[in-house]
Formats: C-alpha cells, structure tokens, sequence
C-alpha cells in the first residue's frame, strides 16, 4: 500500500512576489538633499571632533586607556597624547575650533602644531590671547 504525497501549507513572513500579485506601490520620491557647504571641514576641526569622541570611550570604559587607543587605531600613544591634548583648551576655543569655516581651496590656515604651545599654557586666557593671535595670522595668510 502507497500512501500519497502530502502538502503542508502555512503562511510564510514577508510578501510573495511573482506572477498575479500585485507589485508594490512606488516609493515616494526622496525629499531633495540640502547641498553640502562648499570646500573641506579643516584637519583641526576633525582632530578636535576625534579628541571629544576618544575622551567620551575612555571615561565611559569602552576603551581602557589611550595606549589601547594608539593600539587600535595604529599611531603611535605620542600622536593620540597630541590629539588629546586639544581637551587642555578653553571651551570657547575649543568650539571655535568645531566651527572652523570650510576650506575652499589649498591648505587649511590653521594647524594642529600651533595649537599645541597652546594646551600646554593652564592659564585660559592667555590661551585666548594667542588664540586671537593665531586667528589673526591666519586670517592674513593668502589662500592655496
């Protein structure tokens, strides 16, 4: 005695899509994108970003220290030292700093090794007397 061939059916998640259903509706056309500002975010402004961000994973504890740090992201403990010495800023320079103006072409006027004598001062507004001074100077410098 043969028995016959069963069939089992239960609904799968998900639509099935072939022959006689119905396609989906057409997606909504995307909203238009804002145009991006012209030019490049300067290095210190990223470096600065990076600083804030790294200082947040080691007191939070995702990170240990900053030699797992230099470890994981491959530089050297010197270089994120130099990185994470832009925390030692006034805030107010530091957030000058977040809010550089796209460079448009050439170099960007400002760099990180002339804001390290900076850190290196604990007195604030000094700091903010050289910083209107480096803003000067490199305000003065031509483009490219």
């Amino acid at each position: 005695m043969t028995s016959a061939p069963r069939t089992v059916a239960c609904p799968l998640p998900g639509r099935r899509r072939g022959r006689g259903y119905p396609r989906a509706a057409p997606a909504a056309p995307a909203p238009p994108r804002t145009p991006l500002p012209a030019g490049r975010l300067p290095r210190v402004s990223r470096l600065m970003a990076l600083a804030l961000r790294l200082d947040h994973l080691v007191r939070t504890g995702t990170i240990a220290d900053y030699a797992t740090l230099a470890r994981l992201g491959h530089v050297s403990r010197a270089r994120v030292s130099q990185i994470m010495n832009l925390l030692l800023l006034a805030p107010d320079i530091q957030e000058a700093l977040l809010f550089l103006p796209p460079t448009q072409r050439g170099r960007d006027p400002l760099h990180l090794r002339q804001l390290q004598p900076l850190a290196a001062l604990l007195d604030w507004q000094q700091q903010r007397r050289l910083w209107r001074q480096l803003q000067g100077h490199a305000s003065s410098q031509p483009p490219g």
